[in-house]
């Protein structure tokens, strides 16, 4: 039984939700996301929302919790926004941005420029005797969450030094060098 599936979503102030046809679509003050969706119906009633599942089938179990999680992820980002942040770990790397470009240094024998959604919003952080710092903010969670990941797959942090790009506040794995 989806234990998050059964949870209510609570719709805040100047958000609205409109189900058609298997579409869900949420606006806010930050903009509009809309999700197809199958196998569950969704109910909107007294400044919440409801999904079901029409039985207790694996495929419908698991699109319950799916549904309920990626409808309140619309509902956060169209009122508060997603934020991720992502800190350049290493000697020389820097981070600009013009516009919707974004321009890295990473030790490469040139610079690599990474032209972002117009959804995204995007600063750089640059402050002496500390790592820069890029930001990236949207209403879209996996529209984030992907542009970050793309950033970070440029130079993963590696393990023995920690050189690399990670996420602000990620917990590194890391080894111990050659013993002499």
């Amino acid at each position: 039984m989806s234990r998050i599936g059964n949870n209510p979503i609570a719709i805040p102030e100047g958000v609205t939700i409109e189900v058609n046809d298997n579409i869900i679509t949420v606006k806010g003050k930050l903009g509009e996301l809309t999700q197809e969706y199958s196998g569950v119906s969704v109910k909107i009633e007294d400044g919440q929302a409801w999904v079901t599942r029409p039985s207790d089938s694996k495929e419908h179990k698991a699109k319950h919790g799916l549904y309920r999680s990626l409808i309140l992820n619309m509902v956060e980002g169209v009122s508060k926004g997603w934020t991720k942040e992502l800190e350049l770990v290493g000697v020389g790397y820097r981070a600009s941005h013009q516009g919707q470009k974004l321009d890295l240094a990473l030790g490469f024998s040139h610079n690599i420029v990474l032209e972002l959604a117009p959804e995204v919003k995007v600063e750089t952080v640059s402050e002496k005797g500390k790592n820069p710092i890029v930001k990236l903010t949207s209403h879209d969670k996996q529209l984030v969450g992907q542009i970050a990941a793309k950033i970070r797959s440029f130079r993963k942090p590696e393990p023995y030094k920690g050189k690399g790009i990670k996420f602000v506040g990620e917990q590194l794995r890391r080894k111990a060098g050659k013993s002499a």
